[in-house]
């Protein structure tokens, strides 16, 4: 493995925050500072808290809290995600697919937590 963006999460969670930029680039004005930017900003932190972790692998604890950090905005953006839905901004179809993508991503970043030996650095500390 070369690096973080290697991984399947990693590319999985990139991809679905592209597709949550893209379909956000038509949201009402009025929702510029609200739901826009937080459900650009959590999905982009999946990806980020993935590469923070990833760089300090080494220390398995700080790795899990940043994966865990990682699950956390990921389940912040399903919350933005059914509020797209209710405000009518996307389908019961897109909802359906960016939450089961969503939910998929959070399977892979909970085997990363319940698993951290499989990814960090043999030399780890504890």
């Amino acid at each position: 493995m070369n690096g973080f963006k290697d991984l399947i999460v990693y590319k999985k969670a990139f991809s679905l925050s592209m597709e949550i930029f893209q379909l956000t680039k038509t949201s009402p004005k009025n929702e510029d500072y609200s739901l826009t930017s937080q459900i650009r900003r959590s999905s982009r932190s999946v990806c980020s808290n993935i590469a923070e972790g990833y760089r300090k692998r080494q220390y398995q604890a700080h790795f899990v809290s940043k994966i865990s950090d990682a699950d956390m905005e990921n389940s912040e953006t399903q919350v933005w995600i059914d509020f797209a839905l209710h405000c009518e901004y996307i389908n019961e179809q897109t909802n359906n697919d960016l939450l089961n993508k969503s939910k998929e991503i959070g399977k892979l970043l909970n085997h990363m937590i319940e698993n951290p030996e499989k990814y960090t650095r043999k030399d780890s500390k504890q």
